[in-house]
């Protein structure tokens, strides 16, 4: 798994997402890497500073130990057109496939989607959708709420919540509703750095083919072959409700993949299981957001 504790419990701080530094000593490290592998001896890889809060995209090639820098960020200015938004949606849906602990939309496009700005050639609406998804993803534990009350039976006049108020249950989203709307809202794109001498386009190029075969050879699989007739009528209908028909149809046939049943399960999520339709039926990402979502 490519995502270390650390920045598993970052992901939960809704500090973080706000850019506020974590770290509280000198002695404390500030950097934290991690990699994203795509497809291809590739892979994406995210350096954060915990310190300052700016943010550093590379591409690891193969058969190289250190990336290649993208953009970085700094915070609270908009980040670099690093990646076409597409770009970062391909990748995202690649690596759930390879890594179900990471479904999209979900982590990986929380994190990295400061690097993808809209361009006016974008579906701002559709980004807005998955971005809202990966946000929403967002969870964590939350412990069971304390009894609360008096120890004893209390005198009649006593007895109304007013005077035994309970404690607000602590949501497990990690985000609220004004701050998932705001992270949501695609920004444009105000600073290519794909235009810069160093800025490795034919590797990130060879990556993007790569991500596109992966997901193309899908379909012809054994298990999405046999339901491939169930996914397209879904596509072609714009409808997710025939969804449990096509869950059923791939778990007859033993289909395990995590990533493929979790995104299909209830409770559904309209994002998710509408990039596994997509890849099942063979069409372009976003068809089926578009159709469902928009």
């Amino acid at each position: 798994m490519p995502v270390s504790d650390t920045l598993l419990r970052l992901a939960e701080d809704p500090a973080f997402w706000a850019g506020e530094s974590d770290v509280t000593s000198d002695d404390e490290p500030g950097g934290l890497r991690t990699s994203f592998p795509v497809t291809g001896g590739y892979a994406l890889v995210l350096d954060l500073d915990r310190r300052t809060g700016e943010r550093a995209l590379g591409l690891r090639v193969p058969a190289s130990s250190e990336p290649v820098q993208l953009g970085y960020a700094l915070p609270g200015e908009p980040g670099p057109a690093a990646l076409r938004w597409w770009e970062l949606d391909l990748c995202a849906r690649v690596i759930a496939w390879e890594d179900p602990t990471l479904p999209h939309p979900g982590l990986v496009v929380a994190l990295l989607a400061p690097f993808a700005p809209a361009t006016a050639d974008d579906d701002e609406a559709e980004i807005a959708a998955t971005r809202e998804a990966a946000y929403r993803s967002l969870r964590r534990e939350v412990p069971p709420a304390e009894p609360t009350g008096p120890e004893q039976a209390p005198l009649p006049l006593f007895t109304s919540e007013a005077w035994w108020p309970a404690p607000a249950p602590m949501s497990p989203q990690v985000l609220d509703e004004a701050s998932i709307a705001e992270l949501s809202r695609p920004e444009r794109a105000v600073r290519d750095v794909r235009t810069g001498s160093r800025f490795p386009r034919e590797d990130l190029a060879d990556l993007i083919r790569r991500a596109d075969a992966h997901l193309r050879a899908v379909p012809a699989q054994q298990w999405y072959a046999d339901t491939h007739p169930i996914a397209r009528r879904i596509l072609d209908n714009g409808d997710l409700r025939p969804v449990p028909e096509l869950l059923g149809a791939l778990t007859e046939a033993g289909c395990d993949h995590p990533t493929v049943l979790d995104a299909l399960s209830e409770p559904l999520v309209t994002a998710e299981a509408c990039w596994m339709v997509e890849t099942l039926a063979g069409a372009e990402p976003g068809t089926m957001l578009r159709a469902v979502a928009l």
